[in-house]
């Protein structure tokens, strides 16, 4: 069966005022199909730059990249684009909302994206944000709710267009003991189908339970897989 990720002797090397900085340094990484992978390592060890690599906003500086059999990396622009809106869902650690958009709409963005009719992704859109407690607030705007609200609205974007693979920067960060179970148990039960892999990045020791297998990174390398 193909991984749903494979990651082999990945490099990314950043540029920091004159200074390389070598923040992957020869990653080999396989994710499966059906399986929740969480990145854990002190700040700065590269978690970050690894799932920005994998989901194709970051391209790598050498090494491979799969995703579902395919390398993301030669693909030309319009085609990694459009791959990734069909295939990808990311929450990002400082949420990314429009705050021109209520929160309907912003969950909404990847369905449009994908050629969904407005009034149908909307539609959509407010039976996710059902799923995450937010179904009363689908017309109220990010600078009305709350972070752990706005880290939910973000949650519910990931998921609307059932991507393959879901990749999580600090998804419970803003959340409490309670909505970071509740939203865990969420994502385990939606997005995990063997057809389907999540990767967190997290610092959460309390949701450690809900992975199938944890990567411990630390100054650019994978050094423990359990």
């Amino acid at each position: 069966m193909v991984d749903a990720v494979r990651c082999e002797k990945l490099v990314k090397i950043y540029d920091a005022g004159g200074q390389k900085v070598v923040a992957l340094n020869g990653i080999d990484l396989n994710i499966k199909l059906g399986e929740l992978m969480m990145l854990v390592g002190p700040s700065g060890c590269g978690k970050t730059t690894l799932i920005s690599v994998i989901a194709g906003i970051l391209d790598q500086d050498s090494g491979v990249c799969e995703l579902f059999g395919k390398n993301v990396n030669v693909m030309s622009s319009k085609d990694k684009l459009q791959f990734r809106a069909k295939n990808i869902g990311f929450v990002f650690q400082a949420f990314n909302l429009l705050p021109s958009l209520n929160a309907a709409e912003n969950v909404s963005i990847p369905l449009i994206i994908n050629g969904e009719k407005r009034t149908i992704a909307e539609r959509k859109a407010i039976e996710v944000l059902k799923q995450v407690g937010l179904g009363d607030r689908w017309k109220s705007y990010p600078s009305q709710l709350s972070g752990g609200q706005q880290q939910r609205v973000a949650i519910a974007r990931a998921l609307v267009h059932s991507p393959r693979l879901i990749v999580c920067d600090e998804p419970t960060s803003a959340l409490d003991h309670t909505s970071g179970h509740n939203v865990m148990n969420l994502l385990k039960e939606v997005a995990l189908h063997q057809d389907r892999a999540l990767v967190i990045v997290t610092h959460d020791a309390r949701i450690f339970e809900f992975a199938d297998r944890i990567a411990q990174m630390d100054d650019g390398h994978i050094i423990k897989v359990t």
